[in-house]
């Protein structure tokens, strides 16, 4: 009888896509954050926003940097640019698209209270020339505009003020507004509903500026968490694309010939923060063992990450002893090296560090956005324990954890960066290892500062000279790499799985651009 069952099960979701031919299903482990593109810095949330907004600029096939709603710009003075826009352009509730919704969106973006605000560090405001001209002004030359201007949707002044949405809302904060929720943009398909932890639904946009490469007329989004489900909704056809696909899986679903998986390198690195205050967070009356140099690299050391790449990984992810990724400028192989795994030497930097009975960290993970983020924490905490720190592994869904980082209120965390909106060093040292200040800083919550990344981050942002420009981000990241800013693991992989006749182009940044989905 359950076979029977199963056997009509699969037969309906084949009806129901041969009815539709043109609505891609698919899931990831983890949901869109927030409908607010400015209240979040989460690339997930980011690609998904993607389908509904669109940038000044923004990244074609190829991954090249090409006109979206600026048609074109240039430099009129060393700290002004100048963008010219798109005329004809609609949002999806009909309000003609102009230069006021590209200052009243910068302006959004540039409040204090914006959690992306750093995504455009360098920017100070917008100023309108006329209706289809706007100016850009940076705090000085700033070489990476463009990079950033990527990732920065712009939206409807108009349906902001209607609906009190002028200022930001901030995952971090939990501030919520009208644009949480509901989400108005020129992109390519318009949101039809928004259902937390339960599915996203978008249908093409008729009106779109641009000539689609796309086929489709619907998508359907649905959050898996487990691996297991996630992967026999897709075998079963209830599925058309599954992004990640679990590694201990991508053997059994490429040997049934109904279905495809598809693999290219990432650019996201997976990475621990380390609180590095005066006082733990944990115990706010402990003296914190993390901000001794030689507790971090001792931390390090006791991490093997060969077996973590072979038996966690199923040795698809890549050690990496650096930040950046080696397509990413500012990364250079003499500072991606690492320390090499040695319980006894750990053990012997922690006694030096004055901790030779070691001590109670917590270990703090997300357990549905990385891949087997979950296991990779398990696996550090044993290691970890028996060179004596005794270490307690706390996972939990993004939604709350993300909060809590952003806060400062972790000791030892996960992360992971893919350099993005700019895919430069830059992205780096601006966000995770500047005091935050002046635009910079915005993602770091563990307290660290240095004096000589200070310097060379801000020299980077308004050197011209590409060449004087690496350099100065290769120098700041070896100097992170030898105060042990951030302990890095490796670059995880990038694994889809889709049926048959489902053709997704699949890029580093693992964002999924279904704007150029085909579906037969």
């Amino acid at each position: 009888m359950n076979r029977i069952v199963s056997m009509l099960a699969a037969a309906g979701a084949l009806l129901a896509t041969t009815a539709d031919s043109k609505t891609l299903r698919w899931s990831a482990p983890t949901d869109i954050a927030t409908l607010d593109p400015y209240a979040h810095t989460e690339s997930f949330t980011t690609s998904m926003l993607h389908h509904v907004f669109d940038p000044l600029v923004r990244r074609g096939r190829t991954m090249q940097l090409e006109p979206a709603l600026a048609t074109s710009w240039k430099t009129i003075a060393p700290d002004t640019w100048r963008f010219e826009l798109r005329k004809g352009v609609k949002f999806h509730n009909g309000d003609v698209f102009t230069a006021d919704d590209v200052v009243a969106s910068v302006t959004r973006l540039l409040d204090p209270g914006a959690r992306a605000r750093g995504n455009l560090s360098q920017v100070v405001r917008a100023e309108k020339v006329d209706d289809y001209t706007v100016d850009l002004v940076t705090k000085g030359p700033y070489p990476l505009l463009l990079n950033d201007l990527a990732g920065i949707y712009i939206m409807d002044r108009k349906w902001m003020e209607q609906t009190g949405s002028l200022k930001p809302g901030n995952i971090g904060t939990g501030v919520t507004t009208a644009a949480s929720t509901t989400a108005i943009g020129t992109g390519p398909f318009k949101l039809e509903s928004f259902k937390p932890d339960a599915g996203t639904t978008m249908v093409v946009n008729p009106d779109w500026w641009d000539k689609p490469q796309h086929d489709l007329t619907r998508i359907e989004f649905k959050p898996i968490k487990s691996d297991a489900t996630r992967v026999a909704a897709l075998l079963s056809g209830e599925l058309d694309l599954i992004a990640p696909a679990p590694l201990q899986d991508l053997g059994r679903i490429g040997q049934n010939s109904a279905f495809k998986v598809i693999e290219e390198p990432s650019l996201r690195l997976i990475f621990l923060g380390l609180n590095q205050a005066d006082m733990m967070k944990s115990a706010p009356d402990q003296k914190n063992p993390l901000k001794e140099l030689k507790v971090r690299q001792a931390l390090w050391q006791a991490i093997d990450l060969e077996a973590i790449q072979k038996r966690v990984m199923r040795g698809k992810s890549q050690n990496t002893g650096t930040l950046v990724a080696p397509p990413v400028p500012g990364y250079d192989k003499t500072n991606d090296t690492l320390p090499g795994y040695s319980a006894e030497k750990a053990k012997a930097l922690l006694a030096d560090a004055g901790y030779p009975n070691g001590f109670k960290l917590p270990l703090n993970c997300p357990n549905d956005r990385y891949i087997n983020d979950e296991q990779i924490c398990i696996a550090i905490a044993a290691m970890w324990s028996r060179i004596g720190v005794q270490t307690e592994v706390k996972t939990e869904s993004r939604a709350t954890y993300f909060p809590k980082q952003d806060r400062g209120e972790l000791d030892a965390f996960m992360l992971g960066w893919a350099t993005l909106p700019p895919m430069d060093g830059f992205s780096v040292l601006s966000a995770l290892l500047t005091a935050p200040k002046d635009g910079f800083g915005g993602s770091n919550p563990t307290g660290y500062t240095n004096p000589e990344i200070e310097k060379l981050t801000r020299e980077a942002a308004a050197e011209l000279d590409e060449t004087k420009r690496r350099a100065l981000l290769v120098q700041a990241l070896k100097v992170a790499k030898e105060t042990v800013a951030y302990i890095p693991l490796h670059l995880q992989p990038v694994a889809w799985a889709a049926r048959q006749g489902v053709d997704v182009p699949q890029f580093p940044d693992e964002y999924v651009r279904l704007w150029f989905a085909q579906v037969k």
